[in-house]
């Protein structure tokens, strides 16, 4: 659905990292990663990380959040996102979403915070979620996480290239955290960062995820630690990414388009998201199926996918309904559940070629001709 998107460019910045010597961790392409990547998000201050789990991490850890504290978070997220929460201590607490896009109900989370500061908890931030390349409404959680003394921790996983009036995801927040996982919309195979305007923020983090040594001739340690940074190798194929994302996100917009026009004409299917692509970057593209309207299921056109060898999801099944995290707090309104049970998203990669797309569309009209 969304496959690494890699070419010469890429390789020949990899083989001069390797050329250069700097096999291990760290290493110029590295601090060049972080530097491009801070100029491109306009923040001070990046850290480049082994995964987009690591940065919520130790963003959670350099925050405060200390064992016993609440963290509210997305319910429509994937896993990583709560299970960051759980390693510090912390427990996750789940708001449900505003339908149209699938982001953390502002309302919710005004419930969520009220009723959890009455019974006395310590709401130790808030992690709001940018689902499928769509930024939440960081002018509404900003403004009330401030009127609450609450530091937000900005998951823009997804959201590498997006938008939110103007400004760019992954700069939001106290600090942003993004993902270079294999399948999102720029990769470093596997990578995270940490982006923040703070400086000590910044310079903890770091810290952390070199194993907590003090500077000294020999090891010490006066903290517990994380071997959590970037490969100066994957740095390298990051900073070509980089240059391309722009490209990147163009090609996904074009297929976005595609699926538009297929399914305009398809009374109850609906692109996710509707007509408003302002501030996307369009990572994943995902329909919402009306049953009763299609007479056919958003699961039965991705088991017909699957038969001709075309991959598609089910949008994420919201943590709140996870086995693992039965016992957890969450205020819902059931629009996640809604989404999870109707929405699917489809083939959406930048390195999909006009024959491929051409071919991922014609077995959807096929198939929705064979069930009208």
């Amino acid at each position: 659905m969304s496959s690494p998107d890699v070419g010469d460019l890429e390789e020949s910045y990899v083989v001069a990292a390797i050329r250069s010597g700097w096999i291990a961790p760290l290493g110029p392409d590295v601090d060049a990663f972080e530097s491009e990547m801070a100029a491109r998000l306009q923040v001070v201050h990046a850290v480049a990380l082994s995964s987009g789990t690591a940065a919520l991490h130790l963003g959670l850890l350099t925050l405060g959040v200390e064992p016993g504290d609440a963290v509210i978070t997305s319910s429509m997220t994937f896993a990583a996102t709560a299970n960051a929460i759980t390693y510090t201590g912390a427990a996750p607490v789940f708001v449900d979403s505003d339908l149209a896009t699938g982001n953390m109900s502002v309302d919710l989370l005004t419930t969520a915070i009220t009723t959890l500061q009455s019974e006395g908890r310590r709401i130790a931030a808030i992690v709001p979620v940018d689902l499928l390349g769509k930024a939440v409404d960081y002018t509404a959680i900003e403004a009330m996480a401030a009127e609450h003394g609450i530091p937000v921790l900005a998951d823009a996983a997804e959201s590498l290239g997006a938008s939110h009036r103007g400004r760019a995801a992954g700069s939001f927040g106290h600090a942003s955290v993004i993902s270079f996982n294999g399948n999102k919309i720029m990769t470093t195979s596997g990578g995270g960062m940490l982006l923040t305007d703070d400086a000590d923020m910044a310079a903890r983090v770091r810290y952390l995820a070199t194993q907590a040594r003090v500077p000294a001739a020999h090891y010490e340690h006066v903290d517990i630690g994380y071997n959590y940074r970037m490969s100066n190798l994957l740095a390298a194929l990051g900073r070509a990414q980089l240059t391309r994302l722009d490209e990147m996100i163009g090609r996904r917009r074009r297929v976005r388009d595609e699926y538009r026009a297929l399914f305009a004409p398809i009374a109850g299917v609906e692109i996710f998201g509707g007509t408003d692509d302002d501030g996307d970057n369009f990572w994943l593209t995902a329909v919402l199926v009306d049953p009763e309207v299609t007479g056919w299921t958003a699961a039965e056109l991705g088991a017909a996918l699957s038969e001709d060898n075309i991959e598609s999801r089910p949008l994420w099944k919201p943590m709140h309904l996870q086995p693992v995290f039965t016992d957890s707090r969450a205020f819902v309104n059931g629009n996640s559940q809604r989404l999870f049970e109707t929405g699917i998203a489809l083939p959406s990669g930048s390195a999909l070629d006009d024959v491929q797309i051409s071919r991922v569309l014609e077995h959807i009209s096929a198939f929705v001709e064979a069930r009208s």
